[in-house]
């Protein structure tokens, strides 16, 4: 009769852990995430032979460290998912304030790779940057303190979360990485959305946002530059985002056949922000629609879970991830089909990364945590006894 009235499987008092684990989670979104890696590992046999060559590596060099830094992130999935909502908070905040103390000192002690942005800590055999980690440690953050100002005598939660926004987001613009902080900000609003924010806010939000945008766009030759590229209405070929129009193009349908695409050998980043041109040139519009259908699964089915969740936590912190997740994913992808300005953002899951597959896994296993079907009512049994 459970079953039938909160669409919940009951969950027995003393049941083991991964009988319950698996009664409870997500299936289709764990499903969709196994995917999705299984496609990124396929991409990079092709995508990332020609930068092993070129680097004197061997033909599968990144292929075998893709799939290391790979299962790494999936058991730091199934394990996070596991938690309940309070420890996945309580670690959650701790990671928040080890990443973000890592971001502070960026500038003292990170390095750039030849890349023009500060954004990476080099350890030798490795590098981390932090900001990927950073992102799903703020939204529970933002998240627990938002839920707490919604208690009677509660603390300025969302002062408090804005404060804190605010402060990573110039952060991360002075490295720059506009994409992750765009990216932060954009996380911090839909939660803000959802736990109420007046519209007219928003607006106010949206209009410093285009303002703050002008003034990077006067000061920063970097921002100016990606900006002029993406608002001119020629491609110059040479160009990386030249290279991707023309895969996308030569791609078709179906693509032109496993192994001979020829975009991978033209691309430096053809193994991470542009791993999408790959997949259309090789297997063509079929496999990107996969895809795309892939990041939607898991972003709808967790909003429609979410969405009948009583606790305002995890219902702030749990859309907070799935919105965030799939604007990343809509990112990488708008770039490489120039509907959006270059960003130099990864393809979650699919994307060659270690510090970018390992945080999408603890980021997925929080929601998956916060996703999981509880013995508990849905909202709307509580709003209907608000009217009795």
């Amino acid at each position: 009769m459970t079953e039938m009235v909160y669409g919940a499987v009951p969950i027995r008092d003393g049941e083991p852990i991964l009988p319950k684990w698996w009664r409870t989670i997500d299936k289709w979104s764990l499903s969709c995430v196994l995917i999705l890696f299984a496609i990124g590992m396929l991409l990079g046999f092709a995508a990332s032979v020609p930068l092993a060559e070129k680097n004197g590596f061997p033909p599968f060099h990144y292929v075998t460290r893709q799939a290391i830094f790979g299962g790494g992130a999936l058991i730091a999935m199934i394990l996070t998912s596991m938690m309940s909502p309070v420890l996945v908070r309580r670690l959650a905040v701790l990671g928040f304030l080890v990443a973000f103390v890592a971001l502070v000192f960026l500038p003292f002690f990170g390095t750039d790779f030849g890349k023009g942005a500060m954004r990476w800590y080099s350890l030798g055999f490795a590098s981390v940057q932090p900001s990927e980690f950073l992102k799903p440690g703020f939204v529970v953050a933002a998240a627990w303190m938002m839920a707490a100002s919604q208690d009677i005598n509660g603390p300025p939660g969302r002062l408090w979360s804005f404060a804190l926004c605010i402060s990573i987001v110039l952060m991360l613009a002075l490295q720059p990485d506009f994409g992750q902080a765009a990216l932060v900000l954009f996380g911090w609003g839909v939660m803000y959305f959802v736990a109420g924010a007046p519209i007219l806010l928003l607006v106010g939000m949206a209009g410093l946002v285009i303002f703050g945008g002008t003034i990077a766009y006067s000061n920063s030759e970097h921002f100016a530059r990606r900006i002029d590229g993406f608002l001119s209405p020629d491609v110059d070929p040479r160009t990386q985002l030249g290279y991707a129009t023309n895969a996308i193009q030569e791609g078709g349908l179906f693509g032109v056949g496993v192994g001979e695409g020829e975009v991978k050998w033209s691309l430096p980043d053809a193994h991470t922000d542009f791993i999408i041109a790959v997949a259309a040139e090789e297997y063509g519009l079929v496999l990107v629609l996969c895809i795309i259908a892939l990041y939607t699964g898991i972003v709808v089915r967790s909003l429609l879970r979410l969405v009948r969740e009583r606790d305002p936590f995890i219902r702030l912190a749990g859309t907070g991830l799935a919105c965030m997740f799939g604007v990343q994913a809509m990112i990488n992808m708008g770039v490489a089909v120039r509907l959006l300005p270059a960003k130099g953002m990864t393809l979650p899951f699919v994307s060659y990364g270690g510090s970018s597959v390992i945080a999408s896994g603890i980021a997925i296993g929080m929601l998956l945590a916060f996703t999981r079907t509880r013995p508990q009512g849905e909202i709307s049994d509580l709003l209907g006894r608000g009217h009795r």
